[in-house]
């Protein structure tokens, strides 16, 4: 981080005091990161996004007044400039995968390290989903075969174009990424470079029309590319 670069600008949205009070004080000591607000709720977050205009808000799920799916869906219409990172105290919850349709740029649970915390933020504002890809492939995995648990409205899904717009090439890359792979074992499985993996990857997104990774593999799922198994017990 050198001198004259500009600092991250984050708000912080959780409706509990101890876990707003315990993000801003991870993040607000490093000097890459300035903390410019805090929300109780999901509306607060709103607001104060359209006040201070954050690079990116830490949002948590589930709060009063309006949740983290609305608020991130709001955000994503409204600000789109402003990338959220989806937080959530649990791994397997449904409510993520709605976050990441609204246009959240990645999901973190709460019981992540400072470290990771930090790294995530870093990469959310550089354009980058952080979403751990076989934790993001269990939790699709889990919300598509469970139809019966409660759908929180999104009016805005992710965007499909025909497949057949994909070259073979690029269906096997996006299979691959759908199911759990990150980049270099997508590389290695293909017999192919991580830069061209890469290359295909840029591709893939601009012809399914998403933003980043998982949207990508949120995609791959309600497009049939790859159809969700029962959630493994032992994972």
């Amino acid at each position: 981080m050198t001198g004259t670069a500009e600092r991250i600008r984050v708000l912080i949205a959780d409706d509990q005091p101890l876990v707003r009070r315990g993000l801003a004080l991870i993040l607000a000591p490093d000097p890459a990161f300035e903390v410019v607000a805090e929300a109780d709720n999901g509306q607060r977050a709103v607001d104060l996004a359209h006040q201070h205009r954050p690079d990116v808000v830490v949002m948590d799920i589930r709060m009063p007044v309006l949740d983290g799916v609305q608020a991130t869906e709001r955000l994503s219409q409204e600000l789109p400039a402003c990338r959220v990172l989806a937080l959530s105290t649990f791994d397997m919850d449904e409510y993520v995968v709605a976050a990441l349709r609204a246009g959240a740029s990645g999901f973190l649970p709460k019981d992540v390290s400072p470290e990771e915390l930090s790294a995530a933020v870093r990469t959310v504002h550089g354009g980058e989903a952080v979403v751990a890809p076989r934790l993001l492939t269990r939790l699709i995995s889990t919300y598509v075969t469970s139809p019966r648990l409660p759908r929180p409205p999104v009016s805005a899904p992710v965007p499909v174009s025909a497949p057949g717009e994909l070259t073979p090439r690029e269906i096997e890359v996006w299979h691959l990424l759908a199911t759990g792979l990150d980049n270099a074992e997508i590389a290695s499985a293909m017999g192919i470079s991580v830069s061209t993996v890469k290359n295909y990857i840029t591709s893939v997104f601009a012809k399914l029309s998403v933003r980043d990774r998982a949207q990508a593999v949120i995609a791959a799922y309600e497009s049939g590319l790859v159809e969700a198994r029962s959630a493994n017990p032992a994972g």
